[in-house]
């Protein structure tokens, strides 16, 4: 969804001002567009990247439970902050729920499938308490 623009989001890095009177306008949209981008794009092809190379054998394994859920884990972290902000989002609250929902059901397959990966993956992802 598009946001209001928010000053607070885009400040310079040299006097912490929304426009900076010290860098020259291409600058600043330079971060403006910066900013858009890191707003809009938390899951970039290269975050996934680096995701499915942690968490399956390698960047190219995208199938496997371990990548997915890994994948998912970060989306509903992703999710999370965002409803914390913007309580009254309830499409985003529902998105949430599939997302949990289709992550509990992987990894349901995973602990029948193999205990000691879903046991480590747990761990790793810190999912239990």
């Amino acid at each position: 969804m598009w946001r209001s623009f928010d000053t607070r989001m885009m400040l310079c890095h040299h006097c912490l001002t929304p426009i900076c009177p010290m860098v020259n306008d291409s600058i600043n949209d330079q971060m403006v567009n910066e900013q858009i981008v890191n707003d809009f794009m938390y899951l970039t092809s290269e975050k996934k990247a680096e995701l499915f190379a942690k968490y399956g054998k390698d960047a190219k394994n995208t199938g496997s439970a371990e990548s997915q859920i890994a994948l998912f884990t970060f989306r509903i972290n992703h999710l999370t902050e965002h409803l914390k902000e913007n309580r009254k989002d309830f499409g985003t609250e529902r998105a949430l729920t599939s997302l949990v929902g289709k992550r509990r059901r992987m990894l349901d397959y995973l602990k029948a499938k193999d205990i000691e990966r879903y046991r480590a993956l747990i761990k790793e992802l810190g999912i239990r308490k």
